[in-house]
């Protein structure tokens, strides 16, 4: 009887040993499952991010024809344990890639249906990053405010007010009288050296970059530092009227092939698109001064011109080229380059002429590179308060406004960057007095940020390098 008692009870106590045994070995699996689960979850990430990088390094090698959208991935042992997937959406226009969009996907083969999935735009930094780039000593005055980076190759007299940083690739450089400055005493005025300088040698020695005004954020001067290859940054002219001419953008060909008497084109870009060609035939002198060219008449005034053509600006290559002089205005709606150049005869620079405002329609995505081969330049009938959008590249010479005797205007703010070889100058002042001539009383530069990574085809890039401009995981 006894014997049978124990026998039951063991019995029934390694049944009962037998079910928590089991619970406990199915609760740890679980645990272990769940542990790996979580690890392929994190590697999943990881396989996502190699392909962003994988991907990464194709676009900088110009090998994305060569690379594979799917590629097995090992981890530090060599070992295979997962995959990753790229999809992709290109920004291109003209056929050159601007920047590109990629999702990559990442998964292990223990756990395939954990997959991770990265979000990358990837774009090169365009010279839409800065307010200014300049090749050329500069002054900046006390009524100008920039937003944004500004930049030159040459000394600096900055008198405005900056936001940002102001440096110059000059250790030291020699202010003359052009830039307020000169060698008769220390002092602010007319032949006086500022008290930031010093007489050397009976010139005055200024810093790369110095202010002798309150307004300006001297904790943001810097000099110096490695030039800009202003060389580099330009654009292949070249290659956009061959993009004009081949690949569905719009040529003009100089003016007087057409019309005998042509003297440049008028182009009004109009809101829904399009832009209207007209064949200038007339121009009133003004009589103007210039550091560049002395006293001379600017024939930038139009008394006549002649109806030529209405264009639809192609999606796919929005590229327009002037084989002469150019006038353009208007409401630019989506991305469009505009380049001025004459590549038929190589003794002729090409000048734009600006007259009137040019702004953007709105969309969201609009953009304007403006490149000449030479000047950019606001004329003497230019609005009081005049708004200019877009990047301006003046190649060769220099953006400016020449000195119009008596010729005042109120406010110019530029929403964008300048991109000039020569010196920029917009006011014209008397010294020692400071009193207003010529010029815009008022300036103001914004950057536009939308265009650093996303520009329109064929702006100049600073860095040939795309890089990742953001990142964000999805569903």
């Amino acid at each position: 009887m006894k014997k049978g008692i124990i026998t039951t009870y063991v019995l029934i106590f390694g049944a009962i040993f037998l079910i928590l045994l089991g619970g406990l070995l199915g609760f740890i699996l679980l645990q272990l499952r769940v542990a790996n689960q979580k690890i392929s979850w994190q590697e999943s990430l990881n396989i996502a991010e190699a392909g962003m990088q994988y991907w990464r390094w194709c676009l900088n090698n110009e090998a994305t024809e060569n690379c594979q959208l799917e590629k097995e991935y090992e981890d530090v042992s060599g070992n295979v344990i997962g995959k990753f997937q790229i999809q992709f959406d290109a920004n291109s226009n003209c056929g050159l890639l601007i920047s590109q969009k990629i999702i990559s996907t990442g998964w292990t083969f223990k756990f395939p249906d954990l997959k991770r999935k990265i979000s990358v735009l990837y774009g090169k930094e365009s010279v839409a990053k800065y307010s200014y780039i300049l090749n050329s000593n500069v002054w900046v005055g006390s009524d100008h405010i920039i937003r944004g980076p500004y930049h030159s190759n040459g000394g600096i007299r900055f008198d405005g007010q900056n936001l940002s940083t102001v440096s110059s690739a000059q250790k030291s450089w020699i202010c003359t009288s052009s830039f307020g400055c000169g060698p008769e005493g220390i002092g602010y005025g007319l032949g006086l050296c500022p008290l930031e300088c010093q007489i050397i040698n009976k010139q005055c020695v200024c810093p790369g970059v110095f202010s002798t005004t309150k307004v300006s954020n001297r904790n943001l001067f810097t000099s110096p530092i490695p030039q800009f290859d202003f060389v580099g940054i330009t654009a292949d002219l070249s290659k956009i009227k061959n993009a004009a001419n081949q690949l569905g953008g719009i040529y003009l060909p100089p003016s007087s092939q057409i019309q005998s008497n042509g003297k440049g084109w008028h182009l009004i870009f109009r809101n829904d698109g399009k832009v209207q060609a007209k064949i200038i035939t007339g121009l009133a002198p003004t009589n103007a001064y210039s550091e560049e060219e002395g006293d001379h008449k600017d024939y930038f005034t139009i008394t006549s011109e002649s109806d030529y053509q209405t264009y639809d600006i192609s999606s796919s290559c929005s590229a327009v080229f002037v084989e002469d002089n150019l006038w353009p205005e208007g409401f630019i709606k989506g991305k469009v380059i505009v380049a001025s150049a004459n590549l038929i005869d190589s003794g002729i620079d090409t000048d734009i002429i600006l007259q009137s405002n040019i702004d953007y329609t709105g969309t969201g995505n609009d953009g304007l590179t403006l490149i000449s081969e030479r000047n950019i330049l606001i004329g003497p009938n230019s609005p009081d308060y005049m708004t200019l959008k877009g990047i301006f590249i003046a190649q060769k010479g220099r953006f400016s406004r020449n000195h119009y005797s008596g010729n005042i205007k109120e406010s110019l703010q530029i929403f964008g960057s300048i991109i000039s070889a020569g010196r920029v100058e917009t006011q014209w002042v008397q010294t020692p007095s400071g009193h207003l001539i010529s010029g815009y009383r008022n300036r103001e530069t914004y950057i536009d940020p939308t265009l650093i990574y996303n520009p329109s085809v064929f702006t100049p890039f600073i860095s040939s390098q795309f890089k990742i401009v953001n990142w964000a995981e999805i569903k």
